[in-house]
């Protein structure tokens, strides 16, 4: 994620001189981008001036050991932008120095294309100005919502965080169940991926509701309406997402503990 946010603020223009990453194993995408950009690698001590920005872009569990790290590059005028799921602004605050400005967002992986959805909140040292900064950031990769109260992001996380991989699996399954009904793999594949990126792509051109698209791609007593009865039937999608998505809630709430 962190790499797909570097990219999208490169392509924005920013300067590669004004980008210090501080990742001891970074993947070979993020190790790719730097290379072709010339930006520094370096230690905590190595920026020469106070960052305006310093982005926690790891995983929540790792977040103990690199807060400490992170501690002495934070100046004034600094605002932390983190990234992490589950760790709230309270535990990210414990410790950085007073007052630091903190602001905790969770975009999703569709930011590696630019179409992410990023949810973000902010603790009460964040100036107007550190905001507008982060609110640039965020939107490289895609809409920006911000909210007020901080629990909600756990939801967040649960639908939209998260929600890319129910989409994926979505094509994976639409894929094996055309697999069983008599296509080869590699057209059930191709079909299912073409049709859930088609209907992805609708649905955000589109002015209609979700519920209004899919009542006009229904033909009463059609093959759609026959896999609806199904899907919207007791014990289907809904009940299934409603289910998964409070799971995904109580543990991104158990990771801020």
């Amino acid at each position: 994620m962190g790499g797909a946010l570097l990219a999208g603020w490169l392509a924005r223009g920013l300067d590669p001189a004004d980008v210090l990453v501080q990742d001891p194993t970074p993947s070979s995408n993020v190790a790719a981008l730097m290379a072709r950009h010339g930006i520094a690698a370096g230690s905590p001590s190595g920026p020469a001036r106070e960052p305006a920005v310093v982005v926690l872009a790891v995983k929540p569990q790792a977040m103990d050991a690199v807060l400490p790290e992170v501690a002495p590059l934070v100046g004034k005028s600094t605002v932390v932008l983190s990234i992490a799921a589950g760790r709230t602004l309270k535990s990210l605050a414990k410790p950085l120095p007073s007052g630091t400005g903190i602001v905790r967002a969770m975009p999703n992986t569709a930011a590696a294309v630019g179409h992410s959805i990023t949810a973000a909140c902010a603790n009460s040292g964040v100036t107007r100005d550190q905001a507008l900064c982060c609110d640039r950031l965020l939107e490289a990769v895609g809409e920006v919502v911000w909210i007020e109260d901080e629990a909600l992001l756990d939801a967040v996380t649960a639908v939209s965080g998260s929600g890319p991989a129910y989409v994926f699996l979505l094509a994976e399954c639409l894929a094996e169940a055309g697999v069983a009904v008599g296509l080869d793999h590699a057209l059930a594949s191709r079909l299912a991926r073409a049709t859930v990126t088609g209907a992805g792509e609708l649905l955000r051109r589109s002015d209609l509701t979700a519920p209004e698209l899919r009542e006009n791609v229904t033909s009463p007593n059609g093959t759609t309406a026959a896999a609806l009865a199904v899907l919207m039937g007791k014990h289907g999608l809904q009940e299934l997402l409603l289910r998964a998505v409070a799971a995904a809630t109580k543990r991104s709430r158990e990771l801020s503990t």
